[in-house]
């Protein structure tokens, strides 16, 4: 296992492969599914069983097993081209700087705002092969807090924050965000924007499993905070709690575009409704572009937005 053992990761950690054989938290509800039954002429082979899908979670995320890691205190990059590999932070890394690599990486978070930030005025942030994560005693605001322009996340494990990773644009990929942890005046997302991206760019969040284990607010989030969302791409992503699992970019600011919805795969396996209220809210079924297609539960069943 790449991260270590969370206390009451029991429940979510059947969505991913049922990796640890756990049988879920009382109270919660249980996913069961029942043989499908196939039928064959005497003497054809029976169908072959389709391959279990494969979703990102402890086992294909973060440090890979086997490393060892540098110990260091907080960092701040000031220089293009850096390189972060094999280290563990006790603290955050600043990146003011571009076009920087962080892989192989553990970053502890203390009481702050971020565990890795890309700041304004900079681009070509990548993340890889790293897990970020608090304390679980202070709040560490963002697990991944992209304030420039382009960043790529891929395979990064983020858990015990208020909010995972927020972006405008970039790339977040074959990555597991998961079991937030809620301090007083808490809004909790586990992938979010809360706009449009810069000029000729776009956000595409493919892959992922994003599971908020709070009622509140959603496992990935389109918002409108800070303009109208446009040209985002969810892809084949596994989400599960929140209130809604999917907050879909519509709001008051304006109608949103080139949303496309594709591919998804919505669980219970947290609450009844996938988030506590329901799968999906806020989307604009009219906005030019937008594109709701293939977005499914677990068992096969159709999910389509209110």
């Amino acid at each position: 296992m790449r991260s270590y053992a969370r206390g009451g990761w029991c429940l979510v950690a059947g969505l991913v492969m049922l990796l640890s054989g756990c049988t879920g938290s009382p109270g919660r509800p249980e996913v069961t599914r029942s043989p499908a039954v196939a039928t064959s002429r005497p003497g054809t082979p029976p169908p072959a069983k389709p391959a279990e899908r494969t979703w990102p979670g402890a086992d294909n995320t973060g440090v890979p097993d086997g490393l060892t890691l540098r110990k260091s205190g907080s960092i701040e990059v000031t220089k293009n081209g850096t390189v972060i590999d094999g280290v563990e932070v006790t603290g955050y890394i600043t990146v003011e700087a571009d076009d920087v690599v962080i892989r192989n990486t553990r970053v502890r978070g203390v009481k702050g705002w971020w565990g890795i930030l890309q700041r304004e005025g900079h681009t070509g942030l990548t993340v890889e092969d790293t897990e970020v994560f608090g304390n679980g005693k202070e709040r560490t605001q963002f697990g991944i807090l992209n304030q420039g322009k382009l960043i790529t996340v891929r395979r990064v494990d983020i858990h015990t924050i208020s909010n995972g990773i927020l972006t405008q644009q970039g790339l977040v990929e074959d990555s597991y965000v998961h079991d937030p942890k809620y301090y007083a005046g808490d809004h909790t997302d586990m992938i979010m924007s809360t706009g449009p991206p810069a000029p000729g760019t776009e956000l595409v969040i493919r892959r992922n499993t994003a599971i908020n284990t709070l009622d509140q607010t959603g496992a990935i989030a389109l918002f409108q905070d800070f303009g109208v969302v446009k040209n985002v791409t969810v892809e084949g992503n596994l989400l599960a709690g929140g209130g809604w699992s999917l907050y879909a970019g519509a709001g008051v600011k304006g109608r949103s575009s080139g949303i496309k919805v594709i591919g998804n795969v919505f669980s219970r396996r947290v609450w009844s409704k996938g988030g506590a209220a329901g799968p999906v809210s806020y989307w604009d079924k009219d906005g030019p572009g937008n594109r709701w297609h293939g977005n499914t539960w677990e068992n096969g069943d159709t999910v389509t937005p209110g």
